[in-house]
């Protein structure tokens, strides 16, 4: 068995509506898909996280190391290309590029065996996951308290036992804007609040202390991912539980997090931490700490199915008669093509979402759909 070729699709749909996070502007949806093909026509599919063209780049330069060899050996292969731009950077877009490749390996593995990802990493301990809404990012033209505060009510009609929400703009703002989706969500649904890094350590430390009565699961991102030792002072200078890892790819980047425990939440993102090879270690180093781990997940219907893998396989925490459960997030915002790529939606079910069991990822795709997404030559 030997990889015949590795393509990569470019995705791409305009926003009628931008929306904003505190680090980055939407005008466009576009993701990176990574496609390997065997000589004996099995087909794996993967998914990048981050900039859809330059990951296809780095895609395209790990290629000729890929041509020709086992895709069975997956552990073999993911350090060879690691260690190809070991030089270049540990992180970043090498890490993420290799994401994608390394779900299409396990996906081929899965169809080559006959077993889902998820037994193939040692079995499922769950057949579906509790969900929780992620969207409330900052849209323009609209006053931004109540139209978050009508986005979550629909989230909570919907089903979904939480919702997580943008903020890291403006203290006072970020604030009002917690306050009213509390009152719109009830007392009784889980409420995160996500800054993408748009805080300063001082800001972060007023927004934790005051968002605490409002009865807040966790704080994500407060500050910038390269500032761990400001984590720390984060974490010891409120109340709130502090979350991050999508932006730390691979073991190296959450050593330091994990072991001086400036984070109690570890969000790895299947798709950017180094795929399913690197995702066991982070989930090993995460238990090893003792600090929680609850991936971060944004992407298509390819990056829904690996995540939906690797929380099959993630052991109780801790090993007791009612565990802690892991719940998955599941972007709402608008992305037409997130669903239509597979020709089964792996949507929810009042909250929950149900862990393919097929083969590899578990899905198909719809090929009609990849050429309607395609992005034309001219997007810029």
């Amino acid at each position: 068995m030997k990889i015949a070729r590795v393509e990569t699709h470019l995705l791409d749909h305009p926003l009628e509506q931008a929306f904003e996070s505190a680090s980055m502007r939407f005008e466009r949806r576009q993701h990176c898909l990574v496609e390997i093909t065997c000589e004996d026509g099995t087909v794996g599919w993967g998914e990048c996280l981050g900039p859809a063209q330059a990951n296809a780049a780095v895609v395209a330069t790990y290629a000729d190391t890929l041509i020709g060899a086992n895709p069975l050996e997956h552990e073999r292969l993911w350090l060879v290309l690691y260690n190809r731009l070991r030089d270049q950077g540990q992180r970043g877009l090498t890490m993420t590029a290799l994401s994608g490749i390394d779900i299409a390996l396990w996906d081929i593995k899965g169809k080559h065996y006959g077993a889902s990802v998820s037994e193939l990493l040692g079995g499922r301990f769950r057949e579906r996951v509790q969900a929780y809404a992620t969207g409330s990012f900052r849209r323009d033209g609209v006053d931004r308290v109540s139209d978050i505060a009508a986005e979550v009510a629909g989230y909570a009609e919907e089903g979904f036992h939480g919702v997580k929400i943008k903020i890291g703009f403006n203290v006072e703002e970020d604030l009002r804007v917690i306050a009213a989706v509390r009152e719109a969500i009830g007392p009784d649904r889980r409420l995160m609040i996500d800054a993408n890094h748009g805080y300063d350590l001082l800001e972060a430390l007023e927004v934790g202390k005051r968002a605490a009565s409002f009865d807040v699961d966790w704080f994500e991102e407060p500050v910038l991912p390269e500032q761990i030792h400001t984590y720390r002072a984060v974490r010891d200078g409120q109340p709130l539980p502090v979350a991050s890892g999508e932006n730390w790819h691979g073991r190296y980047a959450m050593q330091e997090p994990l072991a001086s425990r400036a984070i109690d939440i570890c969000q790895p993102d299947i798709c950017g931490v180094g795929g399913f090879t690197e995702m066991r270690r982070v989930v090993d180093m995460a238990a090893l700490h003792g600090v929680r781990l609850i991936p971060h997940v944004w992407g298509t219907a390819v990056c829904i199915a690996a995540s939906l893998q690797a929380m099959a396989a993630l052991p109780p925490n801790p090993p007791r008669r009612e565990p802690i459960e892991p719940i998955m997030e599941f972007d709402r915002t608008h992305n037409p093509f997130r669903q239509a790529i597979v020709t089964q939606p792996l949507e929810h079910d009042q909250g929950w979402v149900d862990i393919p069991d097929g083969p590899g990822l578990g899905i198909e795709i719809d090929r009609d759909a990849l050429t309607r997404f395609a992005l034309k030559e001219t997007t810029q």
